[in-house]
């Protein structure tokens, strides 16, 4: 079911992303040769009006051609080469601006169905329901991950953490039993409690959060999307800035990056947390797409912004064939660099 939830998930992020790109392209003027669900080879097809809408086999996203994209055929009023810089640069960002706007529907869809939230951080006014403990990190090495303890997992018996901690406090050094929520199942685990030596208190190994569910009317649900969104990408780029800037360091590791075999599995716990959790998460991987897509890299939309970019400075266009070698370059870097990241998914599991 986990991949299922994946591939749909995916398939909806890549067509809502290429989407962009074909309403802004069709809206300039500019001629757009198809627009594909999935990827080839090609099962069926029909044309509306210039355009070839066609539905390949691997249903896994989708694309669009666009006439006249890699710079040729400029003479053409029609073509993407043609049209002014700003207009070009429209429709490339298009893309991340609909990954953006599609995160934004996702969690407000979120906050209708009810949004896994922190007491401490629920939008003023708005009622919290179901409140309990959960776990939001486990330690390596302390007993809660000996015990099997995730995060995730929801306390059973407990309505705070200051209760956690006291029932802990009054029974370090003894074995205890812990009971805990995972999705829909419930488990139970037993544990020691450390005895901290600084001061003798009692430690499990966790960090828990008092988390419950937030439901609003569509008017707050839609403003509190907003701003979740805003801070979201605004932590996720950070985030990301920090990773690149490490790896020309040399200090970069690939065990703090998910590639498709880590995200299904993420996907797939989400979903059994629930549907707020699985929109919310989807909705970070559509952040993640639009960030990802905006760097100055080549094959990636930032990539052909900068090209542009650099157009503008020289004033006149890059020549097509080095701009093509360029982007071709780096889109098998971008693939070797997936396969890597797959592989270390793969070796986790094991």
């Amino acid at each position: 079911m986990a991949i299922l939830y994946f591939f749909a998930a995916l398939a909806a992020l890549i067509l809502s992303h290429e989407f962009g790109h074909f309403i802004v392209a069709k809206k300039s003027g500019i001629r757009v040769d198809e627009f594909g669900f999935g990827f080839p080879p090609r099962l069926f097809s029909f044309k509306k009006g210039e355009t070839v809408y066609s539905f390949n086999l691997f249903p896994i996203g989708g694309f669009v051609k666009i006439h006249g994209e890699e710079g040729t055929e400029g003479g053409d009023s029609r073509s993407f080469a043609s049209k002014p810089t700003v207009v070009r640069a429209a429709v490339l960002t298009a893309g991340v601006v609909f990954n953006i706007i599609v995160a934004w529907f996702l969690i407000s869809a979120g906050f209708m169905a009810g949004m896994p939230t922190s007491a401490s951080s629920a939008p003023a006014g708005a009622k919290i329901e179901n409140v309990g403990v959960m776990v939001v990190q486990v330690q390596k090495g302390t007993p809660a991950e000996k015990a099997g303890l995730r995060a995730g997992d929801r306390l059973i018996g407990f309505s705070s953490i200051e209760e956690v901690q006291k029932f802990i406090a009054s029974n370090k050094g003894k074995r205890v039993e812990i009971r805990y929520k995972r999705g829909d199942k419930f488990f139970s685990a037993e544990a020691v409690p450390d005895i901290k030596p600084e001061d003798g208190n009692g430690s499990l190994g966790v960090a828990m959060d008092e988390i419950g569910e937030v439901k609003l009317p569509v008017h707050l649900a839609l403003w509190e999307g907003a701003k979740m969104t805003y801070n979201l990408t605004i932590i996720i780029a950070v985030s990301l800035f920090n990773f690149v800037v490490n790896a020309f360091r040399g200090l970069a590791s690939f065990d703090q990056v998910l590639g498709p075999v880590g995200i299904v599995g993420a996907t797939g716990a989400a979903a059994k947390i629930g549907i707020g959790y699985l929109l919310s998460f989807v909705a970070m991987l559509s952040i993640n797409l639009a960030i990802i897509n905006i760097l100055p890299f080549p094959a990636l939309d930032g990539g052909r912004l900068l090209f542009l970019a650099i157009e503008k400075a020289k004033g006149s266009p890059v020549n097509p064939k080095l701009s093509g070698i360029i982007h071709a370059a780096g889109m098998i870097f971008l693939l070797l660099l997936m396969l890597a990241i797959t592989y270390k998914d793969i070796m986790r599991l094991f």
